[in-house]
């Protein structure tokens, strides 16, 4: 493996969770390479890459400028991306209760958000068999964790701390499949009507250059 920069990141470029990592590394300026496994080639479950990760999913960080120290699980990548390389708080609380509401966000985003909203486009895109109740079990699940977002955002501008940390970012990438894929045949659906407080928050989110970056890069490569 090139140790030509600090951190290697194993992702799939359509896959969201990688993307959240890769928000992260670019907002703190941390130099990553992206290694993109092929998932119609089983890549994420060989050995070069369980090694690292025995879940064989993504996305992995391997820091190889703290002995290739190995993380996986998005939520985790990003609390030792925090930790670890922002002391300055550029992106991340320090406080005792702020950093345990941060915690507290980004374990929502992990199992309340991006597994229902995963079903949602599975069903909806992947499944060989169209099983329309499933999918509005997942569209309506998709519904309500906007809802929780838009109960709390219209209240506060940003999740915790009073300033975009990676609890805010961590919900970008799902956030978009909401509304590119998951709802755009659910009923009058309408994110800046329905949900004005969470839309500004994701625009505002969305509009960093380092996220516009990144995400730029995403869609250049699935061109």
């Amino acid at each position: 493996m090139s140790h030509g920069k600090q951190f290697t990141l194993f992702t799939h470029i359509g896959g969201p969770n990688g993307w959240k990592a890769a928000f992260v590394l670019a907002e703190l300026g941390l130099t990553y390479e992206s290694v993109y496994l092929d998932f119609g080639k089983g890549e994420q479950k060989a050995p070069e890459h369980t090694k690292y990760n025995p879940n064989g999913r993504i996305p992995t960080l391997v820091d190889h400028k703290n002995g290739d120290f190995a993380i996986w699980e998005s939520g985790a990548i990003i609390t030792y991306l925090a930790e670890k390389y922002d002391p300055e708080g550029k992106i991340s609380v320090k406080g005792e209760k702020d950093k345990i509401a941060q915690l507290q966000w980004l374990f929502f985003q992990a199992s309340g958000q991006g597994p229902y909203f995963g079903q949602a486009v599975w069903f909806k895109k992947y499944h060989p068999e169209q099983l329309p109740s499933v999918i509005e079990r997942y569209q309506k699940e998709t519904v309500r964790v906007l809802g929780v977002l838009e109960a709390v955002l219209s209240k506060q501008e940003w999740l915790v701390g009073g300033k975009p940390t990676v609890a805010d970012i961590s919900f970008i990438p799902w956030n978009n499949f909401a509304v590119d894929v998951i709802l755009t045949d659910f009923p009058e659906f309408n994110f800046e009507k329905d949900f004005p407080a969470t839309f500004k928050w994701h625009t505002a989110l969305s509009s960093r250059p380092a996220i516009k970056d990144v995400w730029g890069q995403r869609d250049a490569l699935l061109k």
